[in-house]
C-alpha cells in the first residue's frame, strides 16, 4: 500500500490568520463519490515510457543503456531513449538508424508466418513482408499484466482505472485519497459546524508538504508557496504518493519505467504525464494549472491538433494559450460556435469534467494484412483467413473464451479490391464451444460469399473482426437502431439512454450553420477510449496509424493494435500505415476497418430508405451505382443486379430491413 506522505508541522503564525479553508464539508463528500465537479478531485495518468522497445528490453535482457529500436519491415516503430540520443526518430529507416549508432539493436516485431499457426520472432521476418503478418500479442500481454499489477495494488472497493491505450491509464484516486484524508486527519470526520455541510472545513494542520522527487510545477503567484497549503493541495500529495509507489512496484515487479502526471482532471494529468520523461512523474496543483498551461502551444492539447486548431491559429493569430486567454468569450463563441466557443474558452483554462471511465472490456477484435504485393485467388485468401482466425482466438482465450466468460456473437470479413471495399457478416453459432475451427470455418464462408460476386481480385487488404461480446458495454446504439421505424426505434433509444450516465451522453447532434466542435472531431474517438485497438496515444514515442487519405495532426495518436506498417518515401522520408481505410462511396478516410464498416452500414442504411421511399432498388453493394441506372424514373425496373444478388431474393441470413 502507498507510503504516508511526509508532512511538517504548522506555524501558529500561519494557524492564526488562517483558520478556515476555502473548501467545504459537502466538496470533501463530493471526493469520496467521484465527482467530476470535485475541486479537491485528483486524477492519474500513467504512461510506459517507449513502450515497444521496453518490452524487447525486459524480454532480451539488455541493459538500459543499450540503444534498442522496434523495427517493423524496414521501417521503426518505438526507439528506446539511449538511442534517441543519437538522433535516431520514428522517421528513419533501419539502415539510417544503423548509420547513426552502429552499436543500435534493431528487433523486429513477432509476425506470423503464412501456414504456422504460431506468431513468433523470425530473423528474416523484415525481408518476408508477403507472406509475414505483423503481431503485437508479446506486446498486449505485458499490457495486460501491468494492468492488472496496478489494479491489485488499488484497494479493491476503491478502484476506478481507465486502459486508455496499450501502454497508459487513468487512475481517478479520489474515492481512495478521501479515506486517507479521513484516516490522517480525524477533524475531517467531524461534522460541520451548524449541521451545515456549506460550512468551510478546518485548514489543514501542517504548513509545508514534502514533494520528494515528483517534478512540481510552480504555482501562478510565486509568493503563495510561503502560504499554508490548502486541502486541495494535500490531496493531491496523496495522490502523488499513490501514483510514486505504483510506479515503483511496476519497476520493481516487471521491470518497466512509466512516467506520471497527476492533476485535478484527465487533460491536465495526460499533459503532465508528457512534461518530465522519462521516469518521472509532474504535479499539477490546482493554483499552478495557469502557470503551467500560459507558454504551452494549444495544439498539444487532445482534439486541437488538427483542423480545429488550424482554425484557431488561423481565427486569432496565435498558437499560444497565454495570448487565447485574452480574449473574450464571447469573440470566441462569435468565430467558432457556441458549442466549440465554449469547450475552447473552458480546456485553455485548464477545466475538464470527463470521467474516468472504468470499464476495460474490449467490445470487438481485429486482425487485418495490407498486402505487398497483392493476392489473387482465394487459396491465398484462406491462408490468411487462417492466420486472422488463430490470431484473434488467442485474444479470446485470454478474454476467457474457453471457460465461456466472454464470447463474441458476430464475425465480419473486410476484402479491399482498388478502391472499393467489400464486407460481409454473420452470427457466431451460440450454444457450442467457440473454437478456433468455428472461425476459420465462418471467415471460409464469408470469403466464399465475397468471391462469387467476381471482380474481386487481386486483392489489397483483408481483414477479419469479431464482435457483439455477450457481455459488452450496455447503452450503445448499434446500426439495428437505424433500421427499424417508429416506436421501436424510439424503444431503443430510450433504454439505450436509461441505462447510460448523463455526463457519459454524447451531446445530441444537430445541424447547425456555423462551425462546430463536432465537426473537427472523429466520429468515434472518444477521450481514450479503446476497445482491443491498442490505441497508442504520445505521438512522441510511438508509430502512428492513420489513413492514407487524411493526415491532420489531431490524428497523430491512433491505434497501433492490427496493421502492417510500411516506410513511404515522399519530399521528406515518414513512416505511414499501408493499411489505407477510404470509402469509395463518398471518399472519407476511415482508420480502422472496423471505423469503416460503420461508415458503410450506415450508406446502405439510408440506401434502404431511398428504397422504400422512392420504390426502387437501392444500392445493397458498396460500389458507385452505374450512369445507366441514375437516369431511370422512380419505380423503372433495374436492369442490372446489385453485387449482393438479385433484389428479389434474399440470401442465407437475410431478411429485409426497413430505415425508419
Amino acid at each position: 500500500m502507498p507510503s504516508s506522505p511526509v508532512f511538517r508541522d504548522s506555524s501558529p503564525a500561519y494557524g492564526a490568520i488562517r483558520r478556515r479553508s476555502r473548501f467545504t464539508y459537502k466538496q470533501l463528500g463530493s471526493l469520496a463519490s467521484y465527482s467530476t465537479t470535485s475541486p479537491l478531485r485528483v486524477i492519474a495518468h500513467i504512461d510506459l515510457d517507449a513502450f515497444y522497445a521496453q518490452c524487447e528490453m525486459v524480454r532480451l535482457g539488455t541493459p538500459e543503456d543499450q540503444p534498442l529500436a522496434v523495427q517493423q519491415w524496414q521501417g521503426l516503430i518505438a526507439i528506446n531513449y539511449p538511442a534517441r540520443t543519437f538522433g535516431i526518430g520514428r522517421h528513419c529507416t533501419v539502415t539510417e538508424a544503423r548509420k547513426l549508432c552502429p552499436q543500435l539493436i534493431a528487433q523486429h516485431v513477432a509476425t506470423w508466418k503464412e501456414g504456422e499457426e504460431k506468431w513468433a520472432y523470425h530473423e528474416d521476418a523484415a525481408s518476408h513482408i508477403g507472406t509475414h503478418k505483423v503481431s503485437l500479442d508479446p506486446y498486449r500481454l505485458q499490457s495486460r499484466k501491468i494492468l492488472a499489477l496496478i489494479k491489485d495494488f488499488l484497494p479493491s472497493n476503491r478502484q476506478k482505472v481507465e486502459k486508455a491505450s496499450i501502454d497508459e491509464v487513468f487512475l481517478d484516486l479520489s474515492g481512495q485519497i478521501h479515506g486517507i484524508l479521513l484516516e490522517r486527519f480525524p477533524e475531517l470526520g467531524n461534522p460541520p459546524p451548524y449541521d451545515d455541510p456549506s460550512e468551510n472545513l478546518p485548514l489543514p494542520s501542517i504548513t509545508a508538504l514534502d514533494w520528494q522527487a515528483d517534478a512540481l510545477v510552480d504555482l501562478d503567484d510565486i509568493e503563495a508557496e510561503a502560504d499554508d497549503p490548502d486541502w486541495d493541495d494535500v490531496a493531491i500529495l496523496i495522490g502523488s504518493e499513490i501514483v510514486r509507489d505504483i510506479r515503483a512496484e511496476v519497476r520493481q515487479q516487471l521491470g518497466y519505467t512509466c512516467s506520471a502526471g497527476i492533476a485535478s482532471n484527465k487533460m491536465l494529468s495526460k499533459l503532465g504525464s508528457g512534461h518530465k520523461k522519462p521516469n518521472q512523474q509532474t504535479v499539477i496543483r490546482n493554483r499552478a494549472v495557469q502557470h503551467f498551461l500560459s507558454d504551452m502551444k494549444f495544439t498539444k492539447i487532445r482534439n486541437l491538433g488538427g483542423k480545429l486548431g488550424e482554425q484557431v491559429v488561423s481565427t486569432f493569430d496565435t498558437e499560444t494559450i497565454k495570448d487565447l486567454l485574452e480574449i473574450p468569450v464571447e469573440q470566441i463563441k462569435l468565430k467558432l460556435g457556441d458549442d466549440t466557443g465554449i469547450w475552447l474558452y473552458n480546456t485553455i483554462r485548464g477545466i475538464d469534467a470527463s470521467e474516468v471511465n472504468s470499464r476495460t472490456q474490449i467490445k470487438s477484435m481485429l486482425s487485418a494484412k495490407s498486402f505487398r504485393p497483392s493476392i489473387n485467388n482465394v487459396e491465398q485468401a484462406y491462408k490468411w483467413l487462417r492466420i486472422f482466425a488463430a490470431d484473434i482466438f488467442s485474444r479470446l482465450v485470454e478474454e476467457g473464451v474457453l471457460e465461456n466468460k466472454r464470447r463474441p456473437k458476430t464475425i465480419n470479413l473486410y476484402h479491399r479490391h482498388g478502391g472499393q471495399t467489400r464486407s460481409r457478416s454473420t452470427a457466431i453459432p451460440q450454444g457450442k464451444k467457440l473454437d478456433e475451427a468455428t472461425l476459420i470455418d465462418l471467415a471460409k464462408s464469408l470469403m466464399n460469399q465475397i468471391a462469387s460476386e467476381g471482380r474481386v481480385w487481386p486483392c489489397a487488404n483483408l481483414s477479419l473482426s469479431v464482435g457483439g461480446f455477450e457481455d459488452g458495454v450496455v447503452g450503445n446504439m448499434g446500426i439495428g437502431a437505424f433500421l427499424v421505424k417508429g416506436d421501436e426505434a424510439k424503444g431503443l433509444k430510450t433504454q439505450s439512454d436509461a441505462s447510460t450516465p448523463s455526463s457519459d451522453r454524447p451531446e445530441k447532434r444537430r445541424r447547425v450553420e456555423g462551425p462546430s466542435i463536432q465537426n473537427f472531431f472523429k466520429r468515434d474517438s472518444p477521450y481514450g477510449a479503446t476497445e482491443d485497438n491498442d490505441s497508442i496515444e504520445d505521438a512522441d514515442e510511438h508509430q502512428t496509424l492513420r489513413s492514407l487519405a487524411s493526415h491532420d495532426a489531431e490524428d497523430s495518436r491512433k491505434e497501433a493494435g492490427e496493421t502492417d506498417f510500411v516506410t513511404t518515401k515522399s519530399s521528406e522520408t515518414r513512416q505511414l500505415s499501408i493499411t489505407d481505410y477510404m470509402c469509395s462511396r463518398c471518399n472519407a478516410g476511415l482508420e480502422t476497418a472496423e471505423a469503416l464498416q460503420s461508415h458503410l452500414d450506415w450508406h446502405f442504411a439510408k440506401d434502404l430508405q431511398q428504397e422504400e421511399e422512392r420504390g426502387r432498388p437501392g444500392f445493397a453493394s458498396h460500389t458507385s451505382v452505374p450512369s445507366d441506372q441514375k437516369q431511370k424514373k422512380p419505380g423503372a425496373p433495374s436492369s442490372k443486379k446489385s453485387s449482393r444478388g438479385s433484389n428479389s431474393k434474399l440470401e442465407q441470413g437475410q431478411s429485409r430491413l426497413k430505415f425508419g
